[in-house]
């Protein structure tokens, strides 16, 4: 069984929920707290061992690519000022991973923005992780990569990560249909997958939230792969012949997960994370409370 080197992170998307302050920076370098979201999924990726990160983006994204290059000025700047700390953090995001950008040249479906990644990817099973997903695990606990890392190493099948939302929320997930002896504490095996139905189609209330690793026979499926409404390549369709011919697993997670990718996700993502911040906890603590207290 080959281990889990390479991650996907598909970053192309328009962004049009926070228009228009994505007009010009990309939604995944919206910051949440001191860090682009962006940067939270790397650093997931990279705590399961993650070698090769592959970011599929679109136009006008060029400022992911420059986040994780060379920063001549600022890094003299800082030398200069003796501001080391700030310094050493910005190496450290260069150095993080083998960061390799593959342009999406049309806005084809997440399904399409897997298949970009092939040519770096080649046979080799992989993560991927959607860039406006935040997912934070306790200190010590394995993330959610690690999680599905370790399912798919015990298991030999694609592993994806759900979790339960209730009836008025299936609409805007893909839903996993189970095979059988599904829980929300167990992984469980998959018999198929319906993107965004309404609550009276929906088959469980298992969603996916952003988080696969796959064999690389998705890409034999994806090839392949008719379009379907607004003309986009869906995931789940490929998903679910991986499901009917290689197999397929779902694991729920152990983590705190945030859509960053939706107005009220990102701000809550803001506050939660920002009252775990080392320089900011106590001080917004206090804050809040005062805030609270004028409701």
């Amino acid at each position: 069984m080959k281990s889990i080197k390479k991650a996907v992170i598909p970053a192309a998307g328009l962004g049009t929920r926070f228009l228009p302050a994505t007009k010009s920076t990309p939604k995944e370098m919206l910051p949440v707290v001191d860090k682009p979201i962006l940067f939270y999924v790397v650093e997931e990726a990279i705590a399961a061992g993650i070698e090769d990160i592959v970011i599929i983006a679109g136009r006008q994204k060029t400022s992911i690519e420059d986040f994780f290059d060379r920063s001549y000025e600022l890094e003299d700047t800082l030398e200069k000022t003796g501001k080391t700390d700030l310094l050493e953090t910005i190496n450290s995001i260069r150095n993080m991973a083998n960061i390799i950008s593959v342009r999406q040249k049309q806005a084809l479906g997440l399904g399409h923005a897997v298949y970009c990644s092939k040519p770096v990817v080649g046979d080799e099973p992989f993560a991927v992780l959607l860039g406006d997903e935040i997912m934070i695990s306790e200190k010590g606990d394995p993330t959610v990569t690690q999680q599905l890392a370790t399912n798919y190493d015990s298991s030999g099948l694609s592993s994806v990560a759900v979790m339960p939302v209730g009836a008025s929320q299936v609409h805007k997930y893909g839903i996993v249909k189970p095979k059988s002896g599904a829980t929300t504490e167990h992984a469980f095996e998959v018999e198929s997958l319906v993107e965004k139905p309404t609550a009276e189609e929906a088959p469980s209330h298992f969603a996916l939230p952003g988080r696969y690793i796959f064999d690389a026979q998705i890409f034999e499926h994806l090839k392949n792969a008719k379009p379907g409404k607004n003309n986009e390549i869906q995931l789940t369709d490929s998903m679910n012949l991986l499901a009917q011919n290689q197999g397929l697993m779902a694991c729920p997670f152990k983590a705190k997960r945030y859509d960053a990718g939706d107005k009220l996700g990102y701000l809550m993502a803001n506050v939660e994370l920002a009252l775990k911040h080392s320089e900011l906890k106590d001080e917004f603590r206090d804050y809040l409370k005062t805030l609270a207290g004028q409701l």
